[in-house]
């Protein structure tokens, strides 16, 4: 019994650490994103990976309707639905990708939402520059199909797959839209990641079970001893 409390123990203990390491890399995050809105930047000639995560920046270009992609598996208070990512050609050259929004799940795969943009003249555009959505697991993802029509739909792609399906040089990181922008579907864009207090929380927790574990080795052990001393 005591090897399995000290192994339960050293588990328990491991584990809070990690939810630790979890709090401050979320309180962080949480921290940059708040920070992010606090003064519109122009990205210029920079490209979004060259700008700090959740800072808000303002572009210029062209929406390319025409080439659009809805991310698939992407839930709005538990309504299953899309994120739709639009090319930007960009005023002075390149593209980036603006996630415009999420729109609801039609009900039928063959029947894929309406994201058509309204218009093709040049747009100043403000958002927040993001990383693309993650998978929790591997099998969740799939990249575009070239044999689909656009808009392609696509399960936690890369930038690199994303490049491809477009023919054109894309970075790792995409423009949240501006939720007052037009052109845009639900925008409520969160911190990513649980709330920093929620892993803190569990660290807490894991750390109480390491000691509730000593606890219990200890009564258990008074017993035994209270017992081999009854038999005598």
């Amino acid at each position: 019994m005591t090897l399995l409390t000290l192994l339960l123990c050293a588990l328990f203990v491991r584990l809070g650490f990690w939810q630790w390491h979890r709090w401050s890399q979320s309180d962080a995050a949480w921290t940059r994103f708040a920070r992010g809105a606090d003064a519109l930047q122009p990205l210029g000639a920079r490209a979004l990976d060259d700008v700090t995560l959740y800072q808000r920046v303002s572009v210029t270009g062209r929406l390319d309707g025409q080439h659009q992609f809805l991310l698939d598996n992407l839930s709005y208070r538990g309504r299953p639905g899309y994120q739709v990512l639009t090319p930007l050609e960009r005023t002075g050259g390149g593209v980036l990708l603006v996630d415009r929004g999420w729109v609801a799940f039609t009900g039928a795969r063959s029947r894929l939402p309406e994201v058509t943009v309204t218009d093709a003249a040049e747009v100043s555009l403000s958002g927040r520059v993001a990383a693309l959505p993650a998978a929790g697991l591997a099998s969740g993802r799939a990249p575009p199909d070239p044999r689909d029509p656009w808009p392609r739909v696509t399960s936690f792609p890369s930038a690199a797959q994303l490049a491809r399906a477009l023919g054109v040089p894309l970075g790792e990181r995409i423009l949240l839209l501006d939720p007052g922008a037009p052109d845009g579907y639900l925008r409520e864009w969160q911190p990513p990641g649980l709330a920093p207090l929620r892993h803190l929380s569990y660290a807490i927790q894991w750390w109480c079970f390491a000691a509730l574990a000593v606890v219990v080795w200890a009564v258990f052990g008074v017993r035994r001893a209270r017992a081999a001393r009854g038999l005598r």
